[in-house]
């Protein structure tokens, strides 16, 4: 069910683009999770995801955003988490993903996933000091001016154990 509380704030991003006219060129695609990633109408998403998959340098999913990203079949054999609160529904919509928990965040070639909100706060900590000249240092910057220490062990997910979800850790596959 969306929105059980019947809260009237949601934050809103306005976008610049839509489906069809999206820019060709985008290096990095972030999928979102909340309560958007349960709907039953993300087809064009869906689509969009699969259509814009290979020409990615990376795509980065957060939270529940994986189980979007596992619909259209993008993360079929590759290891990736999500949030372990909504982990059954979550993984049931990619029973070809090599599922891990605990994880705060995997990284498997080009696909990173965040296990909830604040894991993919970590996650993008860790791919900025990865992924950017400088990184660390970048980091290092944005962690003090939002005094934000960043966790940066992916193994460490409390919210395994509580929600009672563990799963063996897939070996990385060879491509």
């Amino acid at each position: 069910m969306m929105n059980v509380h019947k809260s009237l704030f949601w934050p809103t991003i306005t976008p610049t683009h839509t489906f069809s006219n999206a820019p060709s060129n985008i290096e990095v695609l972030i999928v979102p999770g909340g309560p958007g990633a349960r709907s039953p109408d993300l087809g064009p998403e869906i689509a969009y995801i699969k259509d814009v998959f290979p020409k990615l340098k990376y795509l980065i999913t957060i939270c529940t955003g994986s189980g979007i990203a596992a619909q259209s079949g993008v993360l079929d054999g590759r290891r990736a988490t999500t949030n372990k609160a909504a982990w059954a529904q979550m993984t049931a919509m990619g029973p070809k993903v090599r599922w891990v928990a605990p994880a705060r965040w995997v990284e498997d070639g080009k696909v990173w996933s965040s296990s909830g909100v604040t894991a993919g706060i970590d996650l993008m900590y860790e791919f900025l000091k990865q992924k950017y000249p400088n990184g660390t240092a970048l980091a290092k910057q944005f962690g003090g001016i939002t005094e934000y220490e960043p966790e940066t062990d992916w193994r460490a997910d409390p919210w395994s154990e509580r929600f009672n979800v563990t799963v063996p850790v897939p070996e990385p596959v060879v491509q």
